[in-house]
């Protein structure tokens, strides 16, 4: 058993985290993630109201009773979200464990130091991670280049970017970004890493509540199969590269582009229909390079030992052997 800061802080067998995605990381793969012994976070704004995800909280509950967490991404929004009130049901709830993404959460930490809640905040730069320490958060995932949804802009991949981040940190990192097997773990570790995040790997599981036909889409893709949009809004993303990626791409490019001349195709709405229905080319969907290194559709649990399974046996024998 691999044994980190991760681990201990958070009361999980196995350094792994299912990050909080948008439509996805429902009660049926947080709770498989925690049964698992690793760590997953629910997303609080798939669910429409704080009282809603009050009951997606109970639903996980019913489901498994190993830790687990909840995500609240704090972004910008034409219709203002109450994060407060969010927050204060996640306290409710009796979670012990928030993960943060998007704006910094230092508001929102009164309410959760209060109540004894760890908060783990997503970064994509080492500043906004010495940030995120002095604010008083546990830990901090750090989103390399690779990652699917919002990289940053600065282009750093994790290879630098997450030993940049154990260097300047005292509290434990998180790598994420380019993680999706047990090489990819023994390699955060080696970093200086205390576990790994991984959201594109989980979409490709029975259990991520998506259609087959993204999971499959997952498999038969490479690790060239995404798309940088955005970028000229200062807001980069990376995508699954279809055909509407690579026409939000296109009209991006041209002189004069207004968000407004894509803002309808790229919207969440086209985007979650595709995850629920199947129809590949009807909106943009977020995954990231590593599903280069996704080769089937295991169960949680599957894929949870098997990481782990071989990441031991990388450090024992592999590693080891190579010491003379």
């Amino acid at each position: 058993m691999i044994k980190t800061r991760l681990t201990t802080m958070f009361g999980i067998q196995h350094p792994i985290i299912s990050s909080g995605m948008m439509r996805v990381s429902t009660a049926e793969l947080v709770a498989a993630v925690a049964n698992a012994g690793a760590l997953g976070f629910l997303t609080a704004l798939t669910q429409p109201t704080p009282e809603d995800m009050m009951r997606e909280i109970e639903r996980t509950r019913s489901m498994t009773d190993k830790p687990f967490g909840v995500n609240l991404t704090i972004l910008p929004s034409v219709k203002p979200v109450p994060y407060p009130e969010y927050a204060q049901a996640i306290i409710d709830s009796g979670i012990t464990l928030v993960e943060t993404a998007g704006r910094s959460p230092e508001p929102l930490m009164p309410y959760f130091e209060a109540a004894g809640v760890k908060v783990v905040h997503k970064c994509t730069t080492v500043k906004h991670a010495l940030k995120a320490q002095s604010v008083g958060c546990a830990a901090v995932e750090i989103d390399g280049f690779e990652a699917a949804g919002h990289p940053g802009e600065d282009d750093v991949p994790s290879l630098v970017l997450v030993p940049r981040a154990v260097d300047a940190l005292e509290i434990p990192v998180i790598a994420c970004g380019g993680f999706s097997d047990a090489r990819g773990l023994v390699a955060a570790l080696a970093m200086g890493a205390e576990g790994v995040s991984m959201g594109t790997r989980f979409m490709a599981t029975k259990e991520a509540p998506i259609h087959d036909n993204i999971k499959q889409a997952l498999v038969e893709a490479d690790e060239t199969k995404t798309q940088l949009i955005l970028r000229k809004f200062k807001n980069t993303a990376r995508i699954h590269k279809n055909s509407v990626a690579v026409k939000v791409a296109e009209i991006e490019s041209r002189e004069g582009t207004e968000f407004a001349d894509i803002a309808e195709l790229v919207s969440g709405e086209r985007g979650f229909h595709v995850l629920a229905s199947g129809e590949m080319e009807y909106g943009i969907w977020w995954s990231g390079i590593s599903q280069g290194l996704i080769y089937d559709v295991p169960t949680v649990k599957e894929l949870i030992s098997r990481m782990v399974a071989e990441a031991e046996s990388i450090i024992n024998k592999r590693l080891g052997g190579l010491l003379t």
